[in-house]
């Protein structure tokens, strides 16, 4: 493609240079140019792209594109525009022959339950048969590949040549994660929507985005800008009513054009349980959409994946899909990784891994385990380094409040201070009243575990222990039969990052070794 053909489609204030040349590939990472890309100056939160043009060029760019005047070698070839990313994600659209077009797009975005309503999809998708990708937090995926996910919406020129190998694949469907941080970074500038969801509106991320209204602004984007810049037909919303932002969004998007569907628990919205049945194997019943009725039957656990059900839902009828295909889907899927995944034993105990990492994430998914339980509810999690300190004691006083034990431990400490993070967490266990245990007191405990084979003695209270592993031990050791651990936080994630070191970390292996250890061990 020559580079005037990119200029052409606009965006542009100042060009200078051979707009002739033949465009081979496009960067926005100086290190990563190849000759004849075309470099994207972009600003980041740690480094202005302007500052390595000048290398990008000595590696062979065609051309750069930048928002400033900034001095360049004699002869180089630049672009001006009002916006590096948006012009990023327009032209890498163009560069790449506008793959969402030939694609059914669904963009998932809020706080909460965007994997797990793009895993229903992607299996709803395969039951109507239809060829799925999913492009998300755990992975990026289509056909048998699977690729890593850096980021949960990958920057506009990766996305766009996913979409690109993903639709030459014969890929005919997607279900797209859309982070808050891509939607203000403009990284899915120029994709063609035919639809988006919103699942709900909680605190997180206000390390990045200035406020709670910042940061629902920038989820709202999705709808009022993007899905309306898209130039599909037939356009539609599902927006999650039962959400207190929810129903703002479904204020803000009723005039715009598109289709809307609501979804809650209550019978006022679009798409709702008639009736329903939830354990620790699943949730069984019927969904009501305007009149339509379809039964459904899944492996996942609780109300919250209820109302990422019915959201998913939403879609596929929103889509035209056969209700059977779409509760087939739902039934095929047995499981999503991190989310509420059980660690199967034979000592009676109920273990269960997820991500929840924010307050009412935490809070919701305490809240959908507390029925699961038919005794005491242990709560593993910590709060990550280097992120938004705010969360940290909410969370403890959730924890201590809602659960019967808990254990307080590390999560991605980063560049901070294990202990002094923990600190944080438990001044709000200590607004609950609830006891503080000494691990060093287990000690005589752990030693006649050894002689008299039982379990350790337990009350409602909690412990602090930083070391990730040691606290899963910990909390799987003062399980009983009949009891329920929660080990919140990391969910999928198989790395720890402590200081500048990220190792190989996974709840779910360390859990099943401990487990192992202590069936062993009997």
């Amino acid at each position: 493609m020559r580079l005037k053909e990119l200029v052409e489609a606009g965006q542009v204030e100042e060009a200078e240079g051979d707009m002739n040349q033949t465009i081979t590939g496009l960067a926005y990472d100086s290190r990563r140019v190849k000759k004849g890309d075309l470099f994207f100056a972009v600003s980041g939160t740690r480094a202005d792209g302007h500052q390595f043009t000048a290398e990008a060029l000595e590696r062979g760019a065609a051309a750069v594109v930048v928002e400033q005047r900034i001095p360049l070698p004699q002869g180089a070839t630049s672009v001006r525009v009002r916006s590096v990313r948006r012009t990023m994600g327009m032209w890498s659209a163009l560069y790449f022959a506008r793959p969402s077009s030939r694609i059914a797009l669904i963009g998932v975005t809020g706080t909460n339950g965007k994997t797990t309503v793009t895993y229903l999809l992607e299996s709803i998708f395969s039951a109507a048969g239809m060829a799925p990708g999913v492009v998300g937090t755990i992975n990026y995926r289509y056909q048998d590949r699977a690729l890593p996910a850096p980021y949960t919406t990958p920057e506009s020129v990766d996305l766009q040549g996913l979409l690109a190998e993903m639709a030459d694949a014969g890929v005919n469907s997607v279900a797209m994660e859309v982070s808050s941080h891509a939607l203000e970074m403009e990284r899915v500038r120029g994709i063609e929507f035919d639809g988006a969801l919103f699942t709900n509106l909680t605190r997180d991320h206000l390390d990045f985005h200035r406020d709670m209204e910042g940061y629902f602004s920038a989820k709202t984007k999705l709808f009022t800008d993007y899905l309306g810049a898209s130039s599909k037909e037939k356009k539609f919303a599902v927006i999650h009513g039962g959400d207190s932002r929810g129903k703002e969004l479904l204020e803000k998007i009723r005039n715009l054009g598109f289709e809307v569907w609501s979804y809650g628990r209550g019978r006022e919205w679009d798409v709702h349980p008639a009736e329903f049945e939830g354990g620790i194997d699943g949730l069984t019943g019927k969904i009501r959409v305007k009149g339509e009725e379809i039964d459904f039957s899944s492996r996942l656990i609780g109300v919250a994946n209820l109302e990422n059900i019915l959201g998913a839902v939403g879609v596929g009828f929103a889509l035209g899909l056969p209700g059977s295909a779409i509760s087939t889907g739902i039934a095929r899927l047995q499981s999503v990784p991190g989310r509420l995944e059980r660690i199967k034993n034979d000592l009676g105990v109920s273990v269960l891994v997820d991500y929840a990492h924010t307050p009412d994430a935490l809070e919701r998914v305490i809240g959908a385990v507390r029925p699961l339980t038919r005794r005491k509810l242990i709560v593993l999690f910590g709060c990550g380094g280097d992120r938004d300190r705010g969360k940290r004691a909410l969370m403890g006083e959730i924890a201590g409040r809602l659960g019967d034990l808990a254990v307080l431990t590390s999560d991605n400490p980063r560049t901070e201070e294990p202990l002094g993070i923990l600190e944080e967490v438990e001044a709000g266990v200590r607004k609950t009243g609830i006891k503080k245990f000494q691990i060093s007191d287990l000690r005589s405990q752990y030693s006649e575990l050894k002689t008299k084979n039982s379990k350790l003695k337990t009350e409602k209270g909690y412990y602090v222990e930083p070391d990730r592993r040691a606290a899963i031990r910990l909390a799987l050791r003062l399980a009983h039969a009949g009891d329920l651990v929660l080990i919140a936080g990391k969910g999928h994630e198989d790395y720890q990052i402590l200081g500048p070191r990220r190792i190989h970390f996974d709840d779910r292996e360390v859990a099943r070794e401990e487990l192992d250890s202590i069936q062993n061990a009997k």
